[in-house]
């Protein structure tokens, strides 16, 4: 049995439809901010594998609470992996682009050093740290840009904005893979099973295909909802944010294509599900 942290964020939201058995912690039950009862939910259910799907996910609120944010996700991702370490049984982490600085132009590769920008960025650096320290065997999956039907995302912010508005500013110069929570969620199915079977692990990257700046992501988003929206493009310094943002956040996901058979998901096919699923 597979045992998941996290219930309601979008990637568990749809770990749950995919696999109905596997069990899921909430916050009540299994709390980030104290990582020794992450460790012990573990040590007490057995499960034959672990997804950490829960995480700090407040980017501008993290320079304000880096402690915190670096707890959640740090501190407690090492003591989950810790104690699969003692169980012998694999552990998966979703982790971020936001581990890189965001330079230059060139795909990031899962062995490229990592030199955040930000506190979020830091503080899932540190996560990564603390699960390969851990002696667990694992996969730390790094994704970009998360969207769903469920939660707050940029789609459905877009969304909401078109509602009341005509035109809208968004950033330009940052690009990167949008990523369908529902992918992400069939990709840890499918590397959980190979990791049970035997299979080692190590970092990987999965994110959406084609690459594409926020701006010609929220074009599609109109585009495909039919609505009547002008996209004007603007610089990430004219949307001064209390977090920096990387440029570049593509990420190279050959290794994991190459290692467990998965491919980068098409986004716009992810973006066409999510909106229907809006609509319905």
């Amino acid at each position: 049995m597979i045992l998941v942290f996290g219930k309601t964020g979008q990637v568990a939201t749809e770990l749950q439809r995919l696999a109905p058995g596997a069990r899921f912690l909430d916050r009540a039950e299994a709390d980030l901010s104290d990582p020794d009862t992450c460790a012990k939910r573990i040590a007490e259910i057995a499960p034959s594998a672990v997804i950490n799907a829960a995480a700090y996910t407040a980017v501008d609120k993290a320079e304000e609470e880096e402690a915190l944010a670096t707890v959640i996700n740090g501190d407690a991702p090492g003591a989950m992996a810790r104690a699969c370490a003692g169980l012998g049984v694999p552990m998966l982490h979703i982790s971020t682009d936001y581990v890189f600085d965001g330079s230059g132009w060139t795909p990031w590769r899962p062995t490229d050093p990592v030199a955040p920008l930000n506190a979020y960025g830091r503080s899932k650096a540190a996560g990564e740290t603390a699960i390969r320290d851990s002696g667990a065997r694992h996969v730390i999956l790094r994704c970009s840009w998360v969207f769903s039907a469920h939660g707050g995302n940029f789609v459905k912010t877009m969304l909401r904005l078109s509602e009341t508005r005509d035109a809208l500013k968004v950033v330009d110069d940052q690009v990167g893979g949008p990523t369908p929570a529902r992918a992400i969620a069939a990709a840890l199915l499918q590397i959980a099973r190979q990791l049970q079977e035997g299979r080692e692990g190590g970092t990987y990257h999965f994110a959406g295909r084609p690459m594409v700046s926020w701006a010609g992501f929220a074009r599609e988003v109109f585009a495909l909802s039919g609505r009547a929206v002008t996209v004007n493009e603007i610089d990430t310094r004219d949307y001064p944010t209390p977090a920096r943002r990387p440029l570049n956040s593509r990420l190279d996901c050959a290794t994991l294509e190459t290692d467990f058979g998965i491919a980068p998901p098409d986004w716009r096919a992810g973006l066409a599900e999510v909106l229907q699923e809006l609509q319905t």
